[in-house]
């Protein structure tokens, strides 16, 4: 797992989260560092003795292998037939208990799904220019092993390689750097790949987009414009897991600001509807980068209104409100709290979390929440990061069970 403490509760007091130190473009620097970081041992975090986290499923036929780049120019990332495809690899799971007993779950066959996802990475890429080239690194490989392979048990995965900003650039804040134009750079890499999909690939199939961090605000900015204000591409949508990139509405509304006509998910029946949320152990302090309207990351999307606006959140645990639990998925590395060795690339933690939206103060987060109790040998969450960051390197896999469901219902009520 990435970004969570080795620590035990057994014989020991849970680690308190560390705290961030000021605004500086240094201490944001670190916490990009960080992600960059986890992601780049995301790629090679199997596991001991884990199958290999790309590749055809045991027992499937692997399709016929096609080109990273496609006749348009687009660079895939991930792609229906790419060889070594990181969004299509072996998803076995071992399911960890309180008591450190386990249950395999194994792997899921490749999707033969009606339907299309359509991934956008996070801020990943360890370049040293305002924005990145189109080269597939193992940063990028290892995101989408994490947020994004387990989603191909419910549609076929799309996802363009993009000239996202890199750390160097956000470093200098997450407004645009007028000097470089990196965020405008970013969307239209992005643009170009979704127009290629569309004219080429999608064939009139129902979509899923998918975007966290950076690519959830480059996914704002493309629902925005291109999507949003036509109805025949609006039908298209299934839902848009947008989740940490400040998704904002009217206060308290579920739908205007980011999108006029996509609103809020309130039902894993509806379609055509954003879920969105940033998480957190506690409120977002005042100067937080996700939670509050106009600042952090919705900056790189383009809202700086903040007066009348709140930022979205919907319950992926509890769509129509209130509280529940979580269905938390992880690649296997470290400490898992099992009782037996973990050889599955992926672990899931059921009982130990639970999730909740919450408003204060102009903040709104997912709160989530560690029920374990005494003795739970399972490693607790922690905002590794510090309170800024919150638990945002964790945001889409401490969901990751509850979004993939939600998208096998959103889908079995698509009409």
């Amino acid at each position: 797992m990435r970004c969570r403490s080795d620590s035990r509760r057994a014989g020991g007091a849970r680690p308190a989260a560390t705290r961030a130190g000021s605004a500086s473009s240094a201490a944001l620097m670190v916490g990009l560092a960080g992600l960059v970081t986890a992601a780049c041992s995301a790629a090679t975090s199997a596991g001991p003795g884990a199958p290999a986290a790309t590749g055809a499923p045991p027992g499937s036929t692997p399709p016929a292998a096609v080109s990273r780049t496609d006749a348009a120019g687009t660079v895939w990332l991930c792609r229906p037939g790419l060889a070594d495809d990181p969004c299509a690899g072996n998803l076995a799971a071992t399911a960890v208990g309180a008591d450190g007993s386990t249950v395999l779950r194994p792997s899921e066959t490749g999707s033969t799904s009606g339907f299309d996802c359509f991934y956008v990475y996070p801020t990943v890429s360890t370049q040293i220019t305002d924005n990145a080239d189109l080269t597939v690194q193992a940063t990028e490989t290892g995101v989408a092993v994490e947020q994004a392979a387990r989603f191909s048990q419910v549609c076929r995965v799309w996802a363009p390689m993009y000239r996202q900003r890199t750390a160097v650039s956000l470093a200098k804040g997450f407004g645009n750097d007028p000097a470089a134009d990196a965020d405008a750079v970013a969307y239209a890499s992005l643009l170009s790949g979704w127009r290629d999909y569309l004219a080429h690939d999608n064939d009139g199939r129902p979509v899923v987009f998918v975007g966290h961090s950076q690519g959830a605000a480059m996914l704002i900015r493309l629902l925005r414009n291109q999507i949003d204000p036509d109805p025949s591409l609006r039908r298209l949508v299934v839902s848009a897991i947008i989740v940490g990139g400040n998704v904002q509405v009217p206060t308290g509304r579920t739908v205007g600001g980011s999108f006029e006509n996509i609103p809020a998910c309130l039902s894993a029946h509806q379609t055509g509807c954003v879920i969105a949320y940033s998480s957190f152990l506690e409120q977002p302090p005042a100067n937080s980068l996700f939670g509050r309207p106009g600042q952090g990351v919705s900056l790189q999307s383009g809202q700086t209104a903040s007066t009348g606006f709140q930022v979205l959140c919907t319950n992926p645990a509890a769509l129509a409100g209130g509280g529940g639990p979580l269905d938390p998925y992880f690649r296997a590395s470290g400490s898992s709290g099992a009782t037996t060795p973990i050889t599955t690339p992926w672990v899931e933690y059921r009982g130990l979390l639970t999730a909740q939206c919450e408003s204060a103060d102009g903040a709104t987060w997912l709160q989530v929440t560690d029920i374990a109790t005494a003795g739970d040998t399972r490693p607790p969450v922690t905002e590794t990061l510090g309170p800024r960051w919150g638990l945002h390197p964790e945001d889409v896999n401490l969901a990751l069970g509850n979004l993939v469901q939600i998208v096998a219902q959103q889908e079995a009520a698509y009409r």
